[in-house]
């Protein structure tokens, strides 16, 4: 498949569009990343696609959406009823087009009202109707479960193939490092992961594991895993599944709020995307898998839609069960289901009704559920990083813990700042034509550092869990190297000890983590927007663990040897416990986190989940909040609405203020230069004039007005269903021709004996499309956009149209007063 731009994280394949541009051309080049993944039940057609001012579809009112669309004509031919015989396709969407929200809404309450009519008149109605108000619970147990299995799966084949870069166990190579040594008799406490079942590539191969020899045939064959497990996850999505790469939330975003990709959340995408998440975590690569298992998700949720048809048929119905699976995905990627809930509430959805809110719990609840029966982590707990410190926080522990926050929120701003301006070089430059190359290059470059260092060697969760451990009397690692206390009345209470002086072991770890924080920072850039699944989430959490714990061993060691100083007095006296370390970890992971998120509430909670930390809390929300105003000073885009502005996607953030004074007048379209407004008239234009407007223009939709004369607004009519109901009317009505009149009245004007019969469009018209006056302030057409789902908003002057305005026109306003380029806005 020869598509150098194929990532969903891009479009790199879509040029702009231009008043030149057809849309079959622009369709057309974005099907053929959509030949192998569409679920969708409505092809795009082959005339309609994206718009420049008629947008996507028209926001509906109630009694234009409760009909089908039909046609009827008068004469002697049967005459279609679109009641009993709705035409297939009318009401759907083209591809890189956004839903109307309200025409969905109202479709759905007709259709409630419908069944709940019916349900008074018999006993299997009200079976429907009990059954149709059970489906969304099955629906999201069916999510849940799916969901949860798929994440087990990833966890454990991702932990084998991360320990095959390693070696290979000898009593059945399915098994990984851990496991194999599981039942072992023959390992030592100094050596717990060490034994005889497993054997390094340089004791296969050479016979022995000591030596110069040695370590360079492992260093030899790290890389050369490394470099396969990387070359086979950018092939598999380059060839079967380009939507596959990449995190997923701000696609999954953008489509949340309405904009379609057909394929995006199909079943080869959840196919591949599964595969290559395990290979891609497995090679090493500064990513990880949290991102990419809200994706896989929603992939879940879409599929399962399509077996109940109230989902199926229904866009803003699917976008509450999205919204949920959203919840699914974070719930399993960190076992965390209270937070996963308030991450889709607060990060990822557009709309969130409060039964949204109870099936996204259940959801969530069930995925939780289903991963813990799993057990994919071993140790019998859903959590990821179970955290148990003996020593509690103290108040003068809040200056390091905010110190930490301005570290997070700076990391944030320059890792949003770089990554944009690397993924904008991709885009623009040769670079962007070789992503097999860009990815090896990257995987070997990744593997050749990270290997002599054993703090980048070890996965990103293998890090984070030994940053946010607590030293005790049985630990082993080079992090617990303090010198050995010379009696026992300086030990702890229980398994921990007390503040200890370092020891030349943790001095040697704190140089390993200081060269791994440096690397992670620059080499996380690089990575995260490759043409491979690829999740933020570990890798920022690593950075911000690695500083915290840098951090809060120079605190323990300051407190050791000044406990007489004033900050200290009172509560670390000498022969205490008095700094964790890990903690310190704990809070720079939530610092950098939400630094490159902006996320807070729900950060705090999975931070809480995620460790089972709950009287670390207060710590978490200093560090999460101090670090969200200082990324803010410097920008108020997260990573994500970074990511969906560099793409051009039509997602109008609710976070963002219109603080202009511009009018309506000011943004609409046609400007004064330009050509009048493209109109349809409710009566006197024949069959073979409609057609030819519509195949002269672009326009995916077209206002309709009494006559040219009067310009008087009637209502608004689509592209998509003003071609499919002539098609229509051709084949199945007799007597459509093109000197046929076109009417959009209740009535046929009287005609001639010998004329043809009429076509009557006046049931795909909508008959109150949203409309505003000239003089209407912008900042009260953007809210009017936000929050009713507007695609698009008809201009008027005393009844006179005007002109209209597209969420497309407004976020290229808004992007000229930001100083942005406004033709970097690619879809409407």
């Amino acid at each position: 498949m020869e598509n150098p731009g194929y990532c969903s994280g891009s479009f790199d394949g879509l040029h702009h569009p231009s008043d030149d541009d057809d849309d079959d051309e622009m369709v057309d080049i974005a099907g053929a990343t959509l030949d192998f993944s569409s679920t969708d039940d409505v092809p795009p057609l082959s005339s309609g696609g994206f718009e420049d001012y008629s947008t996507t579809t028209t926001t509906s009112s109630s009694s234009s959406s409760s009909r089908a669309a039909g046609m009827n004509g008068t004469g002697p031919t049967k005459l279609v009823d679109p009641l009993e015989d709705p035409l297939p396709g009318v009401g759907t969407y083209e591809d890189f087009n956004t839903i109307d929200w309200v025409r969905e809404k109202s479709k759905d309450r007709d259709r409630h009202r419908e069944i709940t009519n019916k349900s008074r008149q018999s006993t299997v109605a009200l079976l429907h109707s009990v059954s149709d108000a059970f489906s969304g619970w099955l629906l999201m147990l069916l999510v849940g479960l799916m969901a949860g299995a798929l994440a087990g799966g990833i966890d454990i084949a991702a932990h084998w193939l991360a320990d095959m870069k390693g070696g290979v166990c000898l009593i059945g190579f399915w098994f990984n490092h851990e496991h194999c040594c599981w039942t072992s008799n023959e390992t030592t406490f100094q050596e717990r992961d060490r034994c005889p079942q497993w054997q390094s590539w340089a004791e296969l191969i050479t016979g022995t594991s000591e030596g110069p020899f040695a370590y360079i045939v492992n260093y030899l064959m790290y890389i050369f895993w490394a470099l396969l497990f990387a070359f086979l996850a950018v092939t598999l999505v380059r060839a079967f599944a380009p939507y596959a790469c990449g995190s997923g939330i701000p696609e999954i975003k953008t489509i949340l709020s309405g904009f379609i990709i057909r394929g995006y959340l199909g079943k080869w995408t959840l196919i591949i995307k599964t595969i290559t998440l395990v290979l891609a975590v497995s090679s090493g690569l500064s990513l990880g898998k949290e991102g990419p298992l809200v994706h896989v998700a929603c992939c879940c949720a879409n599929i399962l839609c399509h077996l109940f048809t109230k989902y199926r048929k229904n866009e803003a119905k699917r976008r509450e069960v999205l919204s949920a699976a959203a919840a699914v995905g974070v719930s399993v990627a960190f076992g965390a289901p209270i937070g996963g809930v308030l991450f889709s509430l607060e990060e990822v959805s557009y709309y969130f009704p409060l039964k949204t809110l109870w099936r996204s719990f259940f959801a969530a609840l069930v995925a939780a559920f289903t991963l813990r029966s799993i057990n994919p982590f071993g140790n019998s707990r859903l959590v990821l990083f179970y955290v148990e410190f003996h020593a509690p926080w103290h108040l003068v522990e809040l200056a390091p813990f905010i110190l930490l926050g301005i570290f997070g929120g700076l990391w944030g701003a320059l890792f949003i700042k770089a990554n944009i301006a690397w993924c904008r070089k991709r885009k623009s430059t040769i670079l962007g034509h070789y992503p097999v190359i860009e990815v090896l290059v990257v995987a070997a470059l990744t593997a050749i550092i990270a290997y002599p260092n054993s703090y980048t060697r070890m996965s990103g969760s293998e890090l984070i869990s030994e940053l946010f451990n607590d030293c005790s009397l049985l630990d082993s690692s080079q992090l617990c190297g303090y010198k050995q206390p010379t009696n026992t009345s300086e030990t702890g209470a229980g398994n921990s000890l007390t503040d200890r002086a370092a020891g030349e072991g943790l001095y040697t770890a704190l140089w390993q983590l200081a060269l791994a924080l440096v690397f992670k920072m620059m080499i996380t850039v690089i990575t995260f927007g490759m043409k491979v699944p690829s999740g933020l989430f570990i890798p920022s959490m690593a950075v911000g663990a690695i500083a915290g714990r840098l951090l809060g061993v120079g605190m323990e060691q300051l407190a050791y040897y000044n406990h007489d100083w004033f900050i200290f007095k009172g509560w670390c006296s000498q022969g205490a416990d008095c700094i964790t370390p890990g903690l310190y970890a704990m809070v720079g992971a939530a610092a950098c986190l939400g630094g490159v998120t902006r996320m807070t509430v729900s950060l705090v909670v999975i931070m809480f989940e995620l460790t089972g930390g709950l009287e670390y809390i207060v710590p978490l929300m200093a560090a999460t909040m101090t670090s969200k105003w200082v990324a803010d000073a410097f920008g108020r885009e997260g990573i994500y609405e970074a990511h969906i502005r560099l793409n051009g996607y039509p997602f109008l953030e609710a976070k963002e203020e219109f603080e202009h004074s511009s009018l309506a007048v000011d943004v609409m379209r046609p400007r004064r230069a330009d050509p009048a407004l493209a109109v349809l008239t409710q009566e006197g234009m024949t069959v073979g004039e409609v057609e030819t407007l519509v195949e002269s223009t672009h326009y995916s939709g077209f206002p309709v007005v009494v006559s040219q004369e009067s310009q008087r607004l009637v209502g608004f009519v689509l592209r998509r269903d003003l071609l499919i109901s002539i098609d229509n009317a051709r084949k199945r009505q007799e007597g459509v021709v093109s000197a046929s009149q076109v009417v959009f009245t209740e009535h046929a004007p009287t005609q001639p004996d010998d004329a043809p019969p009429p076509l009557r469009l006046r049931g795909i018209m909508d008959l109150s499309p949203f409309t505003v006056t000239d003089h209407t302030p912008m900042d009260i057409t953007v809210d009017i956009f936000r929050k009713l789902g507007l695609r698009q908003c008809l201009v008027t002057h005393n009844g006179r149209l005007l002109g209209i305005i597209t969420k497309k026109d407004i976020l290229k306003h808004m992007a000229q007063i930001a100083n942005r380029d406004p033709e970097s806005i690619l879809f409407n």
